[in-house]
């Protein structure tokens, strides 16, 4: 079986994809939470906290070590300020969760992939990196990089038989995205209002995506911005 890692695998969407992925993978994951990783019942996991460098050092060892093939860089953080209210720590540290992370795990887990000639390589964005919210720009700015990360080292590594793309999820029923309500202006129904399908998207929609994009059936796609997110990204 192909080995997978999984950020932010203890909850939310991470939780989804790595319960999906259980019984056709061995999956490894990595969080915070020890305890939450636990329950998981995963092949292997790491306590990782992405904004220390020592941790993403000692996860791209654990990457080395694993022989991965798949990569799903999950974890991120969400900021609701607005721009005049960031510190400069605020900045750096959503900065190295959201983009530094993901570039420096992907130039970790490459190497091998390239040596065995297949790959796979899932970013997580949002929509938020694709219209821009108000009030979220560090956001906005992170997961916009993942976009861009995505399409230049797709063309680097298309002749390795190595895909990359990102997924750019809308409102998702997650702790996340309940938190991020809460931290906004409006009410859920309020934002449910702004949807075209009048919902949040679920976990496991997300997963089932990834499930394809993993699969030798997708094969072809890679360096691709995919937004699932109800509609939202067409307007309203």
């Amino acid at each position: 079986m192909k080995n997978v890692l999984v950020t932010g695998a203890s909850r939310g969407i991470g939780k989804a994809i790595s319960q999906l992925l259980l019984s056709n993978y061995n999956v490894y994951g990595t969080a915070r939470n020890e305890t939450l990783l636990k329950e998981l019942n995963l092949s292997d996991y790491i306590v990782c906290d992405l904004s220390i460098e020592e941790d993403l050092k000692t996860l791209s060892r654990f990457i080395v070590d694993k022989n991965i093939d798949i990569l799903v860089n999950n974890a991120g953080e969400y900021i609701y300020n607005k721009i005049e209210d960031y510190s400069y720590d605020k900045i750096s540290e959503i900065f190295k969760i959201n983009s530094i992370a993901p570039a420096f795990l992907i130039s970790a887990v490459v190497p091998y992939m390239k040596a065995n000639r297949w790959g796979r390589i899932i970013n997580i964005g949002s929509i938020s990196g694709v219209m821009g919210e108000a009030c979220a720009s560090m956001y906005s700015a992170t997961k916009a990089s993942l976009i861009g990360l995505t399409k230049a080292v797709a063309l680097e590594l298309a002749q390795d038989n190595i895909t990359i793309n990102t997924i750019n999820p809308g409102w998702v029923e997650t702790e996340l995205g309940n938190s991020s309500v809460e931290d906004s202006e409006f009410s859920k129904d309020e934002i449910i209002e702004c949807v075209p399908q009048r919902r949040f998207v679920e976990p496991s929609e997300i997963a089932e995506m990834i499930k394809y994009l993993i699969s030798e059936q997708a094969k072809g796609v890679t360096g691709q911005s995919i937004n699932l997110c109800a509609g939202l990204s067409v307007g309203f």
